[in-house]
């Protein structure tokens, strides 16, 4: 069961990866000429990822090592507890900042990656918060 989840979880890591890299803004007025290749070349990937409990920050970690990347942890000051993830008390925190907007821009430890230049891949890895009764 566990197998099974961190290949839905890597799964939907890559399709995300591949529809943020579908969706970005193209250049029509791109010229022929205006053709050079500005990336460094020296292939350094980076994994970003924000794991709530645990198995985002599994998966990232694998990534990282397959890929041989650097890893970035997005980490709220006030982490969340169990608690604070139970979707299903109307007064948790992750319900009200569902609920109210104004809640959701949550202070982060850090929001600058050391030499973010110098990478040419940066995987990003979420958890998907979806639940059903």
């Amino acid at each position: 069961m566990k197998t099974k989840k961190i290949a839905v979880v890597l799964l939907t890591c890559i399709m995300a990866i591949g529809l943020m890299a579908g969706c970005g803004a193209s250049n029509t007025n791109q010229s022929a000429s205006n053709t050079e290749n500005t990336s460094t070349g020296n292939g350094k990937t980076l994994v970003v990822y924000y794991s709530a409990s645990g198995n985002t920050k599994d998966v990232a970690e694998k990534i990282a090592k397959i890929t041989e990347a650097d890893l970035f942890e997005i980490e709220p000051v006030e982490p969340y507890t169990d608690d604070d993830l139970d979707w299903t008390d109307d007064d948790s925190r992750v319900s009200r900042e569902h609920d109210d907007e104004s809640l959701r821009d949550v202070e982060l430890v850090s929001t600058t990656v050391d030499n973010w230049d110098s990478y040419d891949t940066v995987y990003i890895g979420y958890p998907k918060m979806e639940y059903s009764l």
